[in-house]
């Protein structure tokens, strides 16, 4: 998911003459990547957040700071 797009690519499809849906499908593809990030991370976090209140209400220490440690990195990364 993580795809690394240029400025140099948007721009060299924007050029293209006669072809303007190439830049209008490298957009989408950008926004679609974006979304799909964003969901995912969305998604990750709630589930960490799931299992950080089991390891609390089964007073697992060691998982609890595993969940953490994983919710914080996933955080740190936007």
């Amino acid at each position: 998911m993580d795809k690394q797009y240029s400025y140099a690519d948007f721009l060299k499809a924007m050029g293209q003459t006669g072809k303007e849906s190439s830049a209008e499908k490298l957009l989408n593809e950008i926004y679609l990547d974006m979304f799909l990030n964003i969901i995912h991370r969305e998604q990750s976090s709630f589930r960490l957040l799931q299992l950080i209140d089991d390891a609390l209400d089964q007073k697992d220490k060691n998982a609890f700071i595993e969940y953490t440690n994983a919710l914080q990195q996933l955080q740190s990364i936007k």
